[in-house]
């Protein structure tokens, strides 16, 4: 688990082997903070955490002790200022191929070599995922994909659009990517989801408006 302020809870699954019907307490939060992602893990791969400003730190799963149900969790990365984490990646080495994509709510994003990632000791600050430019804006999400992968990018004006990861080139990490989406004046990315599976259809926005293929991905921009 990992909440908004940067802790990181691991637990045995069979802590939640018996659930009531109101439900049964899977964290203990501090004030202000809130769960932000949940994954299952096998207790031995690496954890990447990436925060609204742009940073990231991977670390191993191991570093991070299994504490019970009620437990609080462990500091898992270290944030500035008015920073948060937004989202969190459970490595999966089992690809030969694997990028980490990164997405802002100005809806622009690239993907980056996952050996760009190096292994940090949990807690630290993280290193540059993306730049947060007045451009770009804050970042909503991380995922890792693949070339066969599509990107599902959703707006605050209910707007969709899905992208094909391989559309947009591989780039270093301290660049500010490429636009995947052409959003409107005060119009925001909120939310990313990854498919597995292709569709036989047209890569095209299912919104009220389609937004010409031309314009939702552009050059490389560092």
């Amino acid at each position: 688990m990992a909440t908004r302020l940067g802790v990181v809870k691991k637990s045995p699954l069979r802590e939640y082997s018996n659930i009531r019907v109101g439900g049964i307490i899977a964290v203990n939060l501090d004030e202000g903070d809130k769960l932000i992602s949940v994954a299952l893990t096998d207790g031995r791969q690496d954890v990447l955490l990436a925060s609204r400003h742009g940073k990231s730190i991977r670390f191993k799963e191991e570093d991070a002790r299994s504490i019970g149900r009620v437990g609080r969790g462990v500091r898992g990365m270290s944030l500035e200022d008015d920073d948060v984490v937004i989202g969190m990646e459970i490595i999966n080495e089992a690809f030969s191929v694997s990028t980490v994509s990164a997405a802002t709510e100005n809806g622009f994003g690239k993907r980056t070599e996952l050996t760009e990632y190096r292994t940090q000791s949990r807690g630290g600050k993280g290193i540059i995922t993306i730049k947060t430019t007045e451009r770009n804006g804050c970042v909503i999400d991380i995922k890792q994909v693949t070339d066969e992968n599509d990107l599902m990018l959703i707006s605050d004006q209910g707007k969709i659009l899905r992208v094909p990861v391989a559309s947009f080139s591989v780039i270093g990490r301290n660049t500010q990517g490429v636009r995947l989406m052409v959003t409107e004046t005060e119009e925001r990315v909120v939310a990313v989801a990854k498919l597995a599976e292709k569709d036989e259809g047209d890569d095209t926005a299912l919104g009220d408006e389609e937004i010409p293929e031309a314009e939702a991905v552009a050059e490389d921009e560092e």
